[in-house]
């Protein structure tokens, strides 16, 4: 927090959530509730702004906005936290809706011999968030399955807020089966995964609906909401054109074969007459319901999320105007504390406009070296209270955090062992690495086993560590 907002704090001072200009709540007349909280303004205009502008309803199946709660797996919900976070910072107007997963996507304990068990991630919404008094509901398999919202509110140190909607189907009055249908992050088989994606698309739109938020645009942080576009085109008599005007798509998926794709009987066991299944066909593609080609057909804006991925999913989908928009994180998150507090020394106001560190060339080169060294101490005990494993630090680190799948490569760095050995003759270093695998992706888990197997051979070399349970708050450490 900057030093301004320091002070503010200390003399109860807050922002207005639209402006963002320092208001002193005793002493304003403008307030409102929403969702269990008071609300305070500068003025009526800004009162009148928060609740009636058009907001822009960013669907994502995952979200990572803290590592408490865990309702994220990789790079999509993170960058869906870091979304959310930088738009508060710049009073965005806009509403996620993710899905509550009491669950999470999973706790992770690995054996000597490297292999992977997983265990629920349980968590408690109810010490995070409020849960919202309106009730809606979908068609599944001929029932009305009903649904809740948990409500997260991010607030930026700028006074920006930005309302997260968890969705519960652990609702009284529904069966037992579809109080678990939020229970688990990428859970289940195929009919499982498809009855989430019905309660996140339409489940998510009918929510938004029946709390008066006024959307203008639905933003699908990939495929898993595209189901959204089929409430739009009900509510809009089945007008493409209106619901491409309200629609925007981010793909992140570079292979097809990765795309959501379900049978056409089982969407016609599942969403019943909702929809009529030749129409779909339209949209989705004929052969299986492709969530990917469901949002691609019904968005007027479509990105990739680098240049090269933007070039490839041109070719993947020809006819398709495809841009690209980089990944980016939301840096006050991710730097550590004892860089923001040098940062915090040298460049005033970086934590609300993160390009005003081009500005770090003045700061002396011995205090960059201390921040650095007092961070990667921090990880070293870090790792020492989660593993028992010392390791030194006057020695290169290197970390290799992700989620383990196959195609992000973990175990490149031992494809040539004696090299390896000779790097660490000319200079010693030591690897941490981390990351879960799906349960059902057995390469993914063999890759952890393979390299378990090389911590034990090069245990007399090169200090290695595999830390469990990979979260926000050990990708923050490493």
């Amino acid at each position: 927090m900057i030093e301004s907002d320091k002070e503010m704090e200390k003399a109860k001072i807050i922002r207005d959530p639209v402006c963002g200009m320092p208001i002193e709540p005793e002493k304003t007349k403008f307030k409102a509730e929403f969702g269990g909280k008071i609300y305070y303004f500068c003025s009526e205009y800004c009162k009148g702004r928060f609740f009636e502008r058009p907001r822009i309803a960013y669907f994502s199946m995952e979200v990572g906005i803290k590592s408490e709660i865990p309702t994220y797996s990789g790079g999509l919900g993170v960058l869906a936290g870091d979304t959310i976070r930088s738009s508060a910072d710049l009073k965005i107007p806009l509403t996620a809706v993710t899905l509550v997963s009491r669950k999470g996507y999973l706790k992770q304990k690995i054996t000597e011999e490297g292999e992977q068990l997983e265990y629920p991630d349980e968590w408690d919404p109810s010490e995070y968030m409020t849960l919202l008094p309106p009730t809606v509901e979908v068609p599944i398999e001929g029932r009305k399955v009903k649904i809740r919202a948990w409500l997260y509110e991010h607030q930026s140190v700028t006074g920006g807020v930005v309302p997260i909607l968890f969705l519960d189907t652990d609702v009284e009055g529904n069966l037992p089966e579809d109080r678990g249908i939020t229970d688990f992050l990428y859970g289940g088989n195929e009919r499982y995964r498809l009855k989430q994606e019905i309660v996140l698309g339409i489940g998510g739109v009918r929510m938004l609906e029946a709390l008066n938020f006024n959307v203008a645009k639905y933003h699908m942080n990939e495929g898993h909401s595209s189901l959204l576009t089929l409430e739009l085109l009900r509510k809009n008599g089945m007008n493409s054109d209106k619901v491409k005007n309200l629609c925007i798509f981010t793909t992140h998926t570079p292979v097809e074969a990765a795309f959501d794709k379900f049978p056409y009987d089982l969407v016609e066991e599942l969403l019943g007459d909702i929809f009529p299944i030749e129409a779909l066909k339209k949209y989705g593609g004929q052969d299986r319901l492709n969530m990917t080609f469901l949002a691609l057909n019904l968005s007027k804006y479509t990105n990739g999320v680098t240049k090269a991925h933007m070039e490839y999913s041109r070719k993947l989908f020809p006819g398709h105007h495809i841009m690209s928009i980089t990944n980016g994180v939301h840096s006050y998150t991710w730097t550590s504390p004892f860089f923001r507090d040098l940062f915090d020394k040298y460049i005033l106001g970086w934590a609300n406009e993160p390009e005003l560190l081009v500005r770090v060339g003045p700061i002396p080169d011995e205090e960059i070296w201390e921040a650095h060294m007092k961070a990667k101490k921090s990880l070293l005990e870090f790792i020492k209270e989660r593993t028992g494993m010392k390791m030194d630090l006057d020695v290169l680190t290197i970390g290799f955090a992700r989620r383990a799948t196959a195609y992000k490569r973990a175990t490149l760095i031992f494809s040539d062992i004696e090299r390896l050995r000779e790097v660490n003759k000319i200079g010693k270093i030591q690897l941490v690495f981390a990351g879960k695998a799906h349960p059902k992706d057995i390469p993914g888990k063999m890759m952890i086993k393979e390299i378990y197997r090389y911590i034990k051979h090069l245990k007399d070399e090169i200090k290695i560590v595999y830390l469990e349970n990979y979260n926000m708050e050990v990708a923050a450490k490493i």
